[in-house]
């Protein structure tokens, strides 16, 4: 199929929004992360530097992969999830994967940290959009068009939650019911799976206490505050702190070993806290916008596979940050998810810039 050139206007809006969360990101990285650079490793800029590193590397898979048919993913797309369920698999193998904080969601290369599910988040949406291409039409028949794809990826969710990563595994489910909505699966199917979805996290919970422990301090702030309650705490306690126009870039409070991952899934709170309410805004304004640009290239994508990929990632990127807004905010439990393009993380920020380059390629390939 012949490209289109380039720099044409929806693209750039979308490429400059994406381009604007990178370049935010890394400005957050280096503020939040200066004291617990110093402090594990005597320099202010290690952290900054290393998420640098993948910044760039993000940026040149995020141009290579908008020149790159989108296509190829469709022909690759069962091997491709086939070694995503595998390395899943050897995660929960007992002395395989790397635990932090009691959680085995890492490989240790020696050089860096790679977590698989993130990179499964894109195989998972290939895997589903190859599918319900190739079954037009039987989305209709649950047996044959809807239960295949929902046991495999039934299976990638249970895996996740294994590690125990719940707030990935929400992400997922998300994914999945978004495509299946998107592929034009019945709505009582879509109900009965999202109640089965429900009884199976309210199992997830009471299995354990600590997560039984999230729910009641996501009701009741001040349960246990200087155990399972602190992180909100210290978070609200952030953002409140920042009011209206914050403390300045560089002089949070709380990334003083107040605030539990400061460049992790708590760097909303940092921001909040240095930038006030006033700047913040604009970063949620910019997610939105971004899932507003991905749902109009999806319905102007040349194909089904291309529509159901970009509504896949368009899905992924705006409710994982909403998810994480909401959690640090209070308005949802605490999950530990990243915050897209912004927290630190090589194997986050590359997967997501993946999946931009694959959203700019379907674009340059629109019908409209």
């Amino acid at each position: 199929m012949k490209q289109k050139r380039f720099w044409r206007p929806a693209d750039r809006a979308f490429i400059i929004s994406v381009l604007i969360l990178i370049g935010f990101g890394l400005v957050a990285v280096s503020s939040a992360s200066s004291v617990l650079s110093y402090e594990r490793y005597g320099n202010n800029n290690y952290y900054f530097l290393r998420q640098l590193a993948f910044a760039a590397v993000g940026l040149g898979l995020i141009f290579y992969l908008s020149r790159v048919d989108y296509h190829v993913f469709r022909r690759f797309s069962a091997p491709i999830f086939a070694v995503g369920i595998f390395l899943l698999v050897l995660l929960v193998v007992p002395g395989v994967g790397f635990r932090v904080g009691g959680a085995a969601r890492w490989f240790n290369t020696g050089w860096f940290l790679i977590q698989p599910s993130e990179f499964v988040k894109l195989a998972m949406i290939f895997f589903l959009a190859t599918w319900f291409e190739r079954k037009k039409g039987a989305e209709d028949n649950f047996w044959f068009g809807i239960l295949p794809p929902l046991a495999a990826s039934a299976l990638v969710l249970g895996l996740v939650v294994l590690e125990p990563d719940i707030g990935t595994a929400a992400v997922l489910a998300m994914i999945l019911l978004g495509m299946l909505f998107a592929a034009g699966a019945r709505l009582r199917f879509l109900g009965g799976l999202l109640a089965a979805g429900i009884a199976g996290l309210w199992i997830v919970i009471k299995a354990a206490p600590y997560r039984a422990a999230r729910i009641i301090t996501f009701f009741n702030p001040s349960y246990d505050p200087q155990g399972i309650s602190y992180h909100i705490n210290q978070a609200l306690l952030g953002i409140g702190a920042g009011g209206l126009f914050g403390y300045g870039l560089g002089f949070s409070r709380q990334k003083h070993n107040y605030l539990p991952e400061p460049i992790g899934d708590s760097i909303f709170a940092v921001m909040a806290e240095e930038l006030g309410f006033t700047r913040i805004i604009f970063l949620v304004l910019l997610f939105l916008l971004v899932g507003f640009l991905g749902i109009k290239i999806a319905r102007n994508a040349p194909d089904r596979f291309g529509e159901l990929t970009a509504i896949g990632i368009t899905i992924w990127i705006t409710l994982q940050a909403l998810f994480n807004i909401g959690a640090i905010t209070g308005v949802l439990p605490l999950t530990g998810i990243a915050l897209p393009f912004v927290s630190y993380g090589g194997s986050s920020l590359l997967a997501l810039s993946i999946g931009a380059g694959i959203l700019l390629n379907i674009s340059r390939q629109r019908v409209k």
